[in-house]
């Protein structure tokens, strides 16, 4: 009997170990939950991006740990393609990318993006729109070079929209064009996307001191004019509208940024606007980060396209600062010296970090010089350059 009972508890204890994580991790899984750790590191303690790049880093954790894809994804039938719709026993994670399959998170951070913008700074100098859409070049150069590796045209795209520094808007293009392609890139395209938005001071600031010269970084701009509440409140309805009629694509994320930018400045929907700049704002962000997060499983990711796909990112970012920079110095000289080259590197839609580099390089430069609210402009014309971009993108499907 005793040996019996022995036995038993042995087989208890074995299947135990083999139903267990430890028993079933592969290698990958170890290597992505030490990239997450990472993230965590650079979320935390540098405070880069922290506010998306947690999330998505600890999303990233849970799901390659090892045996819990299944409880937190769910199973797939022997034989049964990989895809979001032949999920069996569906767990949290699952539930959570509904918002991602469906590109339904994006429209929404960008009703709270508009929400917390101020359009005054581009309306009292529309020449900031120069600089936004100078700043797409990178999305373009990007596109070619991603077909030349061997990428189709819709991966390309995809990965080409990394330029336009907006993780929504690389996220939502992405998701768009996936049925027309057999490559599962929103992983990697969603963590270099964030990632480089993340490290904004890391990369533009050598940027910047190559294309504008000492003595063009001390160029001082005049105050801008006080713009009026009418001309806020008709901007985004404008905008919409001459979008809208030309770009149809682009309408799902300009439509709620501007919608999000009428309700703060109409005055009349306080409780709104409140709640999409904070209570929606926040949770969205929490789900589209755990849930971006959780696509990136060892088994998938670690790929050579990954790695592809994280170079162009930086090329396609570099890019877009660099054809802002040289918009800002084209208009310095048409302008007899009187616009700031430096207010160029905002033109990408990393909203408001990128306007603060351009101070803080103006600063460098002259301690009495700034120039925030003069990159504001560039700064919000990169947003809605960008999701013009991907309007154009998508259409091309």
């Amino acid at each position: 009997m005793l040996n019996n009972l022995l036995v038993d508890i042995g087989g208890m204890f074995v299947n135990l170990w083999e139903s267990s994580g430890l028993a079933n991790g592969d290698w990958s899984n170890y290597v992505m939950i030490l990239i997450s750790f990472v993230l965590m590191y650079l979320a935390i303690v540098k405070k880069f991006e922290p506010l998306l790049l947690l999330p998505i880093a600890f999303g990233m954790f849970l799901i390659n740990l090892p045996g819990a894809y299944d409880i937190l994804w769910g199973t797939y039938p022997e034989g049964v393609e990989h895809v979001y719709e032949n999920v069996q026993n569906p767990g949290l994670l699952w539930y959570l990318f509904y918002g991602v399959q469906n590109v339904i998170y994006p429209p929404l951070i960008f009703l709270g993006i508009g929400a917390m913008t101020d359009f005054g700074p581009l309306i009292s100098n529309p020449k900031s729109m120069l600089i936004g859409a100078a700043a797409q070049l990178g999305i373009f150069l990007t596109l070619i070079g991603a077909t030349w590796l061997g990428f189709d045209l819709a991966a390309a795209c995809s990965i080409a929209i990394i330029g336009g520094a907006d993780g929504p808007t690389a996220i939502y293009v992405t998701q768009t064009l996936a049925k027309f392609t057999n490559q599962d890139l929103l992983s990697a395209i969603a963590v270099a996307a964030y990632s480089y938005m993340a490290l904004i001071p890391i990369i533009q600031k050598p940027i910047m001191k190559w294309i504008v010269p000492a003595k063009e970084r001390k160029i001082k701009m005049k105050p801008l004019r006080q713009v009026s509440k009418v001309e806020k409140i008709i901007f985004p309805i404008v905008v919409t509208l001459v979008v809208g009629c030309l770009l149809p694509d682009a309408v799902p994320l300009l439509g709620m940024l501007m919608l999000g930018n009428l309700l703060k400045e109409s005055g009349v929907c306080d409780r709104l606007s409140s709640q999409a700049q904070n209570g929606l704002m926040n949770t969205i962000t929490i789900f589209l980060g755990v849930s971006v997060g959780c696509k990136a499983f060892g088994g998938t990711f670690l790929q050579w396209e990954t790695l592809k796909i994280i170079a162009l990112g930086l090329v396609a970012f570099s890019c877009g600062t660099i054809g802002g920079l040289l918009m800002g110095r084209l208009m310095c000289k048409l302008s007899g010296g009187k616009i700031n080259p430096l207010i160029g590197s905002a033109g990408v839609s990393a909203v408001p970090m990128a306007a603060r580099i351009s101070e803080d390089v103006g600063r460098e430069a002259d301690p009495n010089n700034h120039l925030l609210m003069h990159a504001m402009g560039p700064n919000v014309a990169g947003v809605i350059g960008s999701a013009i971009a991907a309007g154009f993108l998508i259409s091309l499907f």
